[in-house]
């Protein structure tokens, strides 16, 4: 069976998959946008205990909680990188945010992912360039763990992110 990367129209916490993925801060606070949607769905009194005693976590890493109240068994923080010009490994930082999350969730047996589109809100990245970096990272992934099957969901909410998705999914070659 093979992996597959695709993008819907839907809110991400409706999403029925193993994990699914909140654009986090570093300090793993409920903050606005996804992240607050995410907090507010999943419960945010066990949500922010949850993610007090992990105390933290740097730019392009993730960490891993319980999905408490959602539908799916895991909530991955990652923490994508503050846009400033794109000198600032803004770039690295974003793709690694998108390696690690499906690192952990190989780990934990996630055989199905929702992702936001990391940054791109009010961290500011260029939406072109953050799919860009998300679509590569997740086919990266893909290609090299060509024995475990994991389905990736893109999760966002305009006609407009979704036609720039797929439009950057279209334009970057699979492996095998």
């Amino acid at each position: 069976m093979k992996s597959t990367i695709k993008i819907k129209k839907i809110g991400i916490t409706e999403l029925n998959t193993d994990a699914i993925i909140n654009a986090a801060n570093s300090q793993l606070l409920e903050g606005g946008g996804v992240c607050g949607a995410i907090f507010n769905e999943a419960g945010s009194m066990e949500l922010t205990d949850a993610c007090s005693k992990i105390g933290g976590c740097a730019t392009g890493e993730a960490v891993i909680t319980p999905g408490f109240n959602l539908s799916a068994k895991y909530i991955i923080h990652a923490v994508g990188p503050i846009w400033q010009d794109g000198n600032n490994n803004e770039p690295e930082l974003l793709y690694n945010a998108y390696k690690n999350s499906l690192i952990l969730a190989m780990e934990n047996n996630c055989h199905s992912i929702g992702f936001p589109v990391i940054s791109s809100g009010i961290y500011g990245y260029p939406k072109d360039k953050a799919w860009k970096k998300a679509i590569e990272a997740c086919t990266d992934f893909i290609n090299d763990n060509p024995d475990y099957h994991i389905d990736i969901i893109f999760a966002v909410l305009s006609d407009e992110s979704k036609e720039l998705g797929e439009k950057t999914l279209n334009n970057i070659p699979s492996g095998s």
